[in-house]
This record gives C-alpha cells, structure tokens and sequence, in this order.
C-alpha cells in the first residue's frame, strides 16, 4: 500500500551455506557476458556488457564448472540473494560496486541465480555477470523456459516487507530489509509452474489513485511502459522471446483502501469508481494489444476492511470484457482467514504470500493453458 521510504544503509554480505569474499570491481570486468546469463526481466543493455534495471524481482540465471563463482554488481540501493543449486547461499544487502564471490563449492558443474529481492524506483541496479574462480569456467547460459507469466501490481505483488514477521519494521532493518520479491506470490507461482516470469509493480501506486491520494500526478500506468522506472519517458523494447499466456493484474489497493480526502480530483467515491473502471479498461485495452488474443489476463482482487468496492468493480469490469466477446479475461479473488498480514505495515507475510500463491495456482489450473 504505502510507497518505500528511503532508509539509511549499510552495506552487508550474510552468508547462507558458503564462503563470501568482496572486491571493488567494475561490470566491464564481465564484457561479453551477457550472452552467458538468462533473464527474462525488462533490463537495458549497456556497451560494456552488462545490464541495468529497476523492477523488483529481475533475476539472471548462470551455469559454471569449478569451485566458485563471482557476480559482477554496481547498486548501492539493492538487496539480491545468490543461489547455487537452488539453495540461497549468500545475501547481498547494498553491495555497492564490486564483485561478491560464493567459494568453497564442489569442483563441479553448478548453476546460479541472483534475483533482486528489492524495489528501487528511484534508482537503477547493474548487473556485470557472471565470473568463474580461476580453474573454473562460465558455462552456456541456461535455456528459457517455455512457460511466461507476467505480474504486475502493487506492493502486494512486490513482496513489501514481506519476511518482517512484525507490522511496524522501523526497528528490525526496516522495509527493504524486510523485502523479498523472490518470496512474493507471484515468483512462488511462476517456479510452481516452472514459468519465467516478470514481477512489475510499484508500492503505493494504483491504477487512477495511489495510497492516501499521494502523488496525483502520476499513477501505475505512468511507468509500466518503463524499462528503467527513474528515467521519465524510457520505454522498454518488448522483444520478441517476451511472449506471456498468463497476466495476472493486480491494481485497486491503492485506489480503494483510503478514503478521498479535501482536493482530490474526485469528489466521490462513486466518481473515482467510473475512472477506475475507465482505466482498467484502456490498460487492458493495451494489454491485448500487446500480448494478442490468446493471452490470459487475469484480473485480481483482494479483500479491503474498508470497502467492498474494489472487487466489486473488479468483477464488472471481467464481466463487461467478457459480455463484449473476450473469454481469456477472467477474475480471481483472494482472501484466506489464516492470513496473518505480519509483514511491514500490515501487508501480507511470507506466509500469507504462500496461501495466496496457492489461491493462484487453482485460479490459473482451471484456465484451459496449453503450454
């Protein structure tokens, strides 16, 4: 619901199950790279080699043969897990411009993934690449899976202080500490699905409104073309490999969950619903456009304690695009009484993340997919 602060940093490397050493180093180091790594996030491709990025959620997948591998980063707004094998071995809390090592490994072949666990609208991440230990070598970047979903929403769906495991987190690291959009319901779909996937959501936006009526210049839509979230006017190039059959939109917190206050352009509630719904439907306009017929959309909405409005029109809208002859828009709602909304700022935890995930898992099982 509510937008990030900035938060005082330190720079920090945990480490899970390996050994992790440091060096000051530039992403030239990995020039040529990026043929030797896979991801499906909207990054921008820069002359050296390396990426750069600002989603929550971006990972970048490797294959090595040795005893150790290097990832090659310059971001010093970002928290990012490393996993070998599948199991998280280390992660890295700001780690500034350097190259962060995982050693001690099984002279073997191994694969690795970094994942940005973290929203950093203001400002870009760059990723270098992978690096062998010496003895060792990068191998051929993992094949893309066939499966792609795309998520886009809200801090919901951007894991906000998801791991916090208490609603104030002012005194335990606070939001972004706190944050893991690899743990967010939609990447637990997406690796339930073995699906690749994009996690495009930006806290405290909503489609017409953001939370409290903040920033009323500017909502969701002003950025979802954006490759690069603190550029204005960037437009990410969807290339052609970037063909999802499942978009699960999840866009109204934001809109519904605080009352309009003095000021704001819409006098009622009645008349922020009809721009709401509006909205919803010129961004699904855009969606079908871009992803053609086939694609499944999927509309979510969630239960507020404030109002009943958000699914309400939610389920309108799915209604009125289906009575206009398009059957692959389809509503899913999500609630569950064993929700214990524990993370930051009473979003939901871990493990209401889990429960929802699972609520996405029917919802899309019952979509007649074939992929």
């Amino acid at each position: 619901m509510r937008t990030p602060r900035r938060f005082t940093r330190r720079t920090l490397v945990t480490a899970a199950a390996a050994g992790v050493v440091t060096a000051a180093a530039s992403p030239s180091q990995a020039a040529g790279a990026r043929a030797r790594f896979h991801t499906v996030g909207r990054v921008k491709n820069t002359a050296d080699g390396s990426v750069r990025y600002t989603w929550p959620g971006v990972y970048f997948e490797g294959r090595f043969r040795g005893t150790g591998v290097g990832i090659v980063l310059d971001d010093s707004d970002n928290d990012y897990d490393v996993q070998i094998d599948g199991t998280t071995a280390a992660t890295l809390v700001t780690p500034g411009r350097t190259t962060s090592w995982i050693g001690d490994l099984p002279d073997t072949e191994h694969s690795v993934r970094l994942v940005k666990r973290t929203e950093s609208p203001w400002a870009a991440g760059r990723f270098g690449g992978f690096l062998a230990a010496p003895g060792g070598a990068v191998l051929a970047r993992p094949r893309a899976r066939t499966r792609q979903i795309e998520f886009i929403g809200d801090s919901f769906t951007a894991g906000y202080g998801n791991v916090s495991g208490t609603r104030d987190c002012s005194s335990n690291g606070g939001v972004n500490r706190n944050s893991n959009a690899d743990l967010a319901f939609g990447a637990l779909t997406a690796r339930n699905l073995d699906a690749d996937y994009q996690i495009n959501a930006y806290s405290g936006l909503g489609m017409v409104r953001n939370y409290n009526g903040s920033s009323p210049e500017a909502d969701f839509r002003t950025y979802y073309d954006r490759a690069l979230l603190n550029v204005d006017g960037d437009v990410w190039r969807k290339p052609d490999t970037w063909r999802p059959r499942v978009v699960v939109v999840g866009l109204g917190i934001n809109d519904f969950s605080t009352p309009l206050n003095p000021g704001e352009r819409w006098t009622t509630q009645d008349a922020l619903t009809a721009a709401y719904e509006t909205a919803y439907h010129g961004f699904l306009d855009k969606l079908r456009a871009r992803y053609g017929p086939k694609t499944f959309i999927v509309v979510g909405a969630t239960y507020l304690a404030n109002t009943t409005t958000f699914a309400e029109t939610a389920l309108r809208i799915v209604q009125e695009r289906n009575r206009r002859g398009d059957a692959r828009v389809r509503a899913w709602y999500y609630d569950d009484p064993g929700m214990d909304r524990l993370g930051c700022d009473w979003h939901p935890s871990a493990h209401d993340h889990r429960i929802i995930s699972g609520q996405l898992n029917t919802c899309l099982a019952a979509l007649p997919l074939h992929w």
